[in-house]
């Protein structure tokens, strides 16, 4: 893969429509591929971890034709599902990896879902061990890492709460629970994003929940539907973030996924200092949708701990790296989930910014990167560890620095947002005009 060099300085100013929501994608592919009749999935991800999940289920036999982000999905139905010739590979993605494993515990079929040396390094346990109480049999290198090999029937219902606040976790459970011979039921601490949920319904499964209980009923008849994927906030953060960082630089980002469980990153910011202005809000296939603008602005820092951090995970290391723009610097804490994602993020980040002249002080749980003050930080070589986030919260933060920074394996952007250099590229064009 490829370094990319970041001149700092100049502007951000245009309008953007966001590719689609990563989460979002992989859970309308695998309702779609369970549901009956053809699915039309429009914007969908074009992420690299996306066509992960496609081609998992097309090694299911699920038919999946991809032209200019729609992708068309023959559903097979739940009983569908072919047997897989060889090893399904989710490639880097934990979402396509622990959600398949859900719903291939109740196939009447073995199967084995491996990734690459990143996902095999990440722990699978949350997921293994609900899905061996609910009857499935499965083995894992080392207890609990990828590859898995799931041996699938008849399931159980349970009544579960995880250890640690997941999404993933979560919904592995609730598409496990379609086989199961009851009602399976979650039970979360802090809620965690809940698209899965709302998939759930579109698709016609009966699910029901409040105050942290999700309760779904077995072996409905999911119905293909025509579905529109809002554009990613986790992408459009990087780009907000942007537009803090240099002065005169103002951005509006294109109906974007503004679910609550998720538009909690935009309440910190505005808490911060940012002027946020969200507008056209509506409703969209059961999904929160709106245009979101922002401009710079001086911002104060703050503290992310407790139940926040389940609330903005994937946002941490970008909120993390706006730290030395701030006056009172940014404290993260309750936050060790980061240390086992697609790298150690406290760690990688924490070298980053450190490399580029941050003052970063780093705990088990989490950060703290302090406020400069008025000062500047320097141009760098620095290396993301193959993490997207991390590679695109360095490059944001090359652009406030003084001098230019080389980012090593840039290209690994690519498994969340591959359009997001070609993007600061044109958003910073437009403000030279």
């Amino acid at each position: 893969m490829g370094k990319k060099v970041i001149t700092p300085g100049g502007v951000v100013d245009g309008v953007v429509e966001l590719p689609g929501d990563k989460s979002i994608s992989h859970r309308y592919a695998i309702l779609a591929a369970l549901a009956e009749g053809h699915s039309e999935i429009s914007n969908f991800a074009s992420a690299a971890d996306c066509r992960s999940t496609l081609e998992c289920l097309r090694g299911l036999g699920v038919e999946i034709e991809l032209r200019e982000g729609r992708v068309s999905v023959a559903g097979r139905g739940l009983d569908g599902w072919k047997e897989p010739r060889k090893t399904l590979d989710a490639e880097n993605s934990g979402s396509t990896i622990r959600m398949l494993a859900g719903a291939l515990a109740g196939q009447p079929f073995t199967s084995k879902l491996t990734g690459d040396a990143s996902l095999r390094r990440r722990p699978m346990r949350r997921v293994i061990e609900p899905l061996r109480q609910m009857g499935a049999r499965i083995h894992a290198q080392e207890g609990d890492r990828a590859p898995i090999e799931i041996q699938g029937g008849p399931l159980h219902a349970i009544d579960y709460t995880p250890p640690v606040p997941s999404a993933q976790v979560k919904s592995s459970i609730l598409l496990a629970g379609l086989y199961a011979d009851g009602v399976t039921t979650v039970r979360e601490s802090v809620a965690t994003r809940d698209h899965t949920e709302i998939a759930l319904r579109e698709f016609g499964a009966r699910i029901e929940g409040g105050r942290g209980v999700i309760q779904i009923h077995p072996r409905p008849k999911l119905a293909a539907r025509q579905l529109v994927v809002p554009g990613d906030l986790s992408a459009a953060v990087f780009l907000i973030a942007a537009a803090l960082v240099l002065p005169g630089s103002s951005v509006t980002l294109h109906n974007v996924g503004l679910n609550p469980t998720r538009a909690r990153v935009l309440d910190f910011l505005m808490s911060i200092g940012a002027p946020i202005h969200v507008a056209s809000l509506q409703m969209r296939d059961g999904e929160l949708v709106g245009d979101v603008s922002v401009r710079h602005a001086p911002m104060a820092g703050g503290r992310i701990s407790g139940a926040q951090v389940a609330e903005m995970i994937d946002e941490l290391p970008m909120l993390a790296a706006l730290g030395p723009f701030t006056s009172q610097g940014i404290d993260i804490h309750d936050a060790q989930e980061l240390r086992v994602k697609e790298s150690d993020r406290i760690a990688t980040i924490a070298e980053g910014l450190r490399r580029m002249g941050a003052r970063v002080e780093e705990f088990p749980d989490g950060l703290r990167v302090e406020g400069l003050a008025g000062g500047k930080l320097r141009g760098a070589k620095v290396d993301p560890a193959g993490d997207h986030r991390i590679a695109m919260a360095l490059a944001v933060v090359a652009m406030g620095a003084e001098g230019d920074t080389v980012i090593h394996d840039a290209d690994c952007a690519a498994v969340s947002f591959p359009e997001f250099f070609a993007t600061l590229d044109r958003l910073r064009g437009a403000g030279k005009r």
